[in-house]
């Protein structure tokens, strides 16, 4: 019998009123269940909520350096226990061991980053248009934040928003995602240990329908935090407007990578196989299209090829393995339909493109790496977010031509350029219309201290991470002193 994990609300770990659970499945063997988790429903929406709020008060009323030792403890607590967290994740999602000891390291570093803004949370003075008076500017937390996380970076995305949230006096009510509960429920235990208050920090587990669009709804929240799907994220849009509640959106991508004609070939390979095929292409950020200048374009393929039809797929706790299975059985068939559009589209397979076969892959969710040629920018494996191991090549013959061709997207999230000239790597960074562009870099790899989001329909404008990582969570107030000690109207005397 599997274990059976519990919600957390205002500090106790309890069962849900649906007296139901869900299974949670080893993606690289879905013989093993790591776990059985909550069904959580509108009352125990509402439970976690009423905590959340009850507890508003008194955190934001804790001086934000108190706050900031906490979340640094958290921070200790995650250094200590990475390598362990990183095993329970990859056996929850799949990515290999490396990959998510990075998650876990992105969430130790959001901790001390977060940690160091409760002795700024900076605002600004500026000076009055009138004598004897003083202008400036504080933060002031939102209050009830929902954050709603998906199972690619089930330690590192919550901790983008929970931390900030927490730094800047919100209370919050975490609902991730149903195919990586473990990942959210180790986290909790965590800051449980780093000594935050009940009622603070509050986990409800199940489905989008059942628990989610309960919290999105629920009167009391004042801001939704989301990253995941354009679909749901337009749904959680729609419902947070009609409601008039803040909400900030991170959700899809079709990234590119360019490769002129004066780029270092082998190391644009590498950066191109990380972005493509790391965590299985399951990244908002994966490099699912490559634009390489005509006049390289044969030798790069060849390279990339090679390279690609030789990675190691398996269980990602196999030190050897390079790369792990998709998430799940319905991720699988949405790429192995892409594979089968691009066909028909007329694009050339050129490796991959099917399921792993053989006895070591029959109880995964495993797919080969998948490279196409001769694709045209307006196909729809260029044009449409896949999630998973599917990689596009572009020919162009300019850097105009290739920018334009990333830019023909309806999303804007990352870039990157490989070149040795100076000159048309500024240029990039300049008519790119992507939150964030790489030069001789994949377009993954973010770092927590610059802002993380994109352009278009990658999001709504706000960005997680970074020094405005935290203004989402936070409103502005505007403060004016007049110690003149009479009446002076502005714009008046």
């Amino acid at each position: 019998m599997s274990k059976v994990y519990k919600n957390y609300i205002n500090g106790k770990w309890q069962v849900s009123n649906s007296e139901e659970t869900f299974e949670n499945i080893n993606p690289s063997n879905t013989k093993q269940v790591i776990g059985r988790f909550q069904k959580s429903n509108q009352i125990d929406i509402n439970k976690a909520v009423a905590a959340a709020k009850n507890a508003q008060i008194k955190w934001r009323n804790t001086p934000a350096p108190k706050r900031g030792e906490m979340l640094f403890r958290a921070g200790e607590l995650l250094l200590k226990n990475k390598d362990s967290l990183a095993r329970d994740m990859t056996m929850e999602m799949g990515k290999v061991f490396k990959e998510t000891g990075g998650d876990v390291q992105e969430g130790i570093d959001m901790a001390y980053y977060a940690a160091g803004e409760g002795r700024r949370l900076m605002g600004e003075t500026v000076p009055s248009e009138m004598t004897n008076k003083f202008c400036m500017s504080v933060r002031m937390p939102v209050g009830i934040v929902a954050a709603i996380t998906p199972w690619n970076f089930p330690m590192a995305i919550p901790t983008w928003k929970l931390f900030p949230a927490l730094i800047a006096g919100n209370t919050v009510v975490l609902k991730p995602a149903s195919d990586t509960p473990l990942s959210a429920v180790n986290l909790v235990k965590i800051l449980e240990k780093a000594g935050f208050p009940a009622g603070v920090i509050n986990l409800v587990t199940g489905t989008g329908e059942e628990t989610g669009r309960p919290l999105i709804d629920h009167p009391n929240v004042n801001l939704v935090s989301f990253t995941g799907s354009t679909n749901t994220g337009s749904f959680v849009a729609e419902h947070c407007a009609k409601g008039m509640k803040k909400f900030s959106l991170e959700m899809g991508g079709k990234n590119a990578v360019v490769v002129m004609d004066d780029a270092d070939l082998n190391s644009a390979v590498e950066g191109v196989l990380w972005g493509a095929f790391g965590t299985t292409g399951q990244r908002c950020t994966a490099c699912s299209r490559v634009i390489v200048h005509e006049k390289v374009i044969k030798k790069f393929n060849d390279l990339l090829v090679a390279k690609a039809s030789g990675l190691r797929v398996g269980d990602g706790l196999n030190g050897k393995i390079e790369m792990g299975p998709l998430i799940n059985e319905s991720q699988r068939q949405k790429v192995k339909k892409y594979v089968d559009i691009g066909i028909h589209e007329g694009a050339k397979l050129l490796t991959g493109g099917d399921y792993c076969h053989g006895k070591s892959f029959q109880n995964g969710f495993f797919f080969q790496p998948t490279v196409f040629g001769d694709v045209s920018p307006k196909m729809r494996i260029a044009q449409e977010e896949i999630f998973g191991p599917v990689l596009s090549v572009i020919p162009c013959n300019s850097l105009e031509q290739a920018v334009s061709i990333v830019n023909d997207s309806k999303f804007g999230l990352s870039s990157a350029i490989y070149t040795q000239d100076v000159n048309r790597a500024f240029k990039a960074i300049e008519t790119l219309d992507t939150g964030i562009t790489y030069i001789n870099s994949s377009t993954i790899g973010a770092e927590i201290q610059l802002p993380f989001g994109g352009t278009k329909g990658t999001g709504n404008g706000h960005r997680e991470a970074g020094s405005v990582g935290i203004d989402v969570f936070t409103e502005w107030k505007s403060v004016y002193v007049d110690y003149s000690g009479k009446l002076q109207k502005a714009q008046i005397d």
